[in-house]
């Protein structure tokens, strides 16, 4: 680890230890290295490879649900095999020993609730239920039945016969309101806000870390990209979360 880095981590702990309100904000780079991949990285994101208004906007899931299924079956495979990391599970160990009082994800892939974290607020929904689009009816985990998938390229509900479509949201559609309106709470109340793994570029999700700035709020950045926030921001680490994240809560936990 780089000097400086170690300078970066022994500030941010000394910070978290005289937090009392913390809040952790996380975004798609905590799950790459469970094999999740992400959206926007150059060369590797999912919007590189697709037209995100073509297969995960509302009106083209309406138009085109088979598109839509085809683009995130597989992804839904892949999010349902994967485990946590060190970066997950270390973030649930905080929660318990009372360092940090919630999660905030912009990821959909239920990952820190597989690692033990009971305060999540997950801001663009889960892949885990669905709905149907006509009568409203609501589906647990394992609705994608792959046998279903064969017949009709998409699942249908089996009360009415319309189209499931997954608990998460989509290009067009408004956050849910009620994650919406905790983490609002929780960013504003919050006495240090610790962004990870997130380029903080979707709206209105990284307006939540301003609120928490504008409110007072201490803030520690940790991602390999630059974000907008970096010049307001208390401490940057421009280095792998996968291995500062752990040693900062290790430093942390009794």
């Amino acid at each position: 680890m780089l000097k400086r880095d170690e300078e970066l981590i022994h500030s941010a702990v000394e910070k978290i230890q005289a937090s009392k309100r913390a809040v952790v904000f996380t975004g798609a780079g905590i799950s790459t290295p469970s094999g999740i991949p992400d959206f926007r990285s150059p060369h590797s994101g999912l919007w590189e490879q697709y037209d995100p208004f073509e297969v995960a906007s509302l009106s083209a899931f309406r138009h085109h649900p088979e598109k839509f299924y085809g683009w995130i079956r597989p992804l839904i495979a892949i999010a349902r095999a994967a485990k946590p990391n060190q970066a997950h599970l270390y973030l649930a160990r905080m929660e318990a020993a009372g360092i940090i009082q919630a999660v905030i994800t912009q990821n959909i892939d239920g990952l820190h609730q597989k690692a033990g974290s009971k305060e999540v607020i997950e801001l663009h929904g889960n892949a885990k239920t669905a709905t149907c689009l006509a009568c409203g009816k609501h589906y647990e985990d394992n609705w994608l039945i792959e046998e279903q998938l064969e017949k009709s390229h998409y699942p249908r509900c089996s009360d009415c016969g319309g189209v499931l479509k997954p608990d998460v949201i989509l290009f067009e559609e408004q956050l849910p309101l009620k994650a919406w309106m905790r983490a609002h709470d929780l960013c504003d109340q919050a006495d240090l806000i610790l962004v990870v793994g997130s380029s903080l570029e979707v709206y209105p999700a990284n307006s939540l870390p301003e609120s928490g700035l504008a409110h007072g709020a201490c803030l520690i950045i940790n991602t390999m990209t630059d974000t907008h926030l970096d010049h307001l921001a208390d401490i940057v680490i421009h280095a792998d979360l996968i291995e500062t994240l752990p040693e900062i809560c290790r430093r942390l936990l009794p």
